[in-house]
């Protein structure tokens, strides 16, 4: 069994996703080596990176609306995109080559629910979203701080962990899962409810 057929099979997710998948690996191939959107350089490489960001997808499942800050070439965004065509993405790249090429995977793909913006965080100010996820552009414990003032109240935050970490939050929830023999770990934390949510 291939890495992606076995994050597919692990993350719940229909096996008529492979072909969309697959389709996504070959655009991110082509662009991949014109302008760099990741170290990956060969297939392989490349379609570990695309099983891997299967795992956040299950994390989803109940969002309507998903910010991705620092999209880069679309993993995870485009995956989860593909894997959820009923919530709204909302994919933040200030790269302007790397924004490019999430809009013509967004119009390849057929992606209607992923809208690309070219800009950072600070200079996109909303702050309603179901959930808001990142995977290496920040500091894990500073992601899940910004991350927070981007959701609305009982949204939560997502964070994907690579090295296991002991200095979390005992509040954040870890998921664990292996991927190529090695432990990793999606880290969630959770915006506080309104107390207008809880009228007593």
């Amino acid at each position: 069994m291939s890495l992606l057929e076995h994050a597919l099979a692990a993350t719940g997710a229909p096996p008529s996703l492979r072909a969309q998948l697959e389709a996504f690996l070959a655009l991110f191939a082509k662009w991949n080596a014109r302008i760099n959107l990741s170290a990956a350089r060969d297939h392989a490489a490349i379609a570990a990176q695309l099983a891997d960001s299967l795992y956040i997808t299950p994390h989803l499942a109940d969002a309507s609306s998903v910010l991705d800050v620092g999209s880069g070439g679309g993993l995870p965004v485009v995956v989860a995109a593909l894997r959820w065509p009923k919530t709204q993405f909302t994919a933040l790249e200030p790269v302007h080559k790397k924004h490019a090429f999430l809009r013509t995977a967004a119009r390849e793909l057929h992606l209607a629910n992923l809208d690309a913006h070219a800009v950072r965080l600070e200079a996109h100010p909303r702050a309603d979203y179901d959930v808001a996820m990142s995977r290496a552009t920040f500091d894990l414990v500073e992601w899940i701080g910004l991350g927070l003032t981007r959701v609305r109240p009982g949204g939560r935050v997502l964070a994907m962990e690579g090295l296991r970490r002991d200095d979390l939050d005992p509040s954040w929830e870890r998921h664990d899962y292996v991927f190529e023999t090695k432990q990793r770990a999606i880290i969630l934390a959770r915006r506080a409810p309104s107390p207008l949510d809880n009228p007593g």
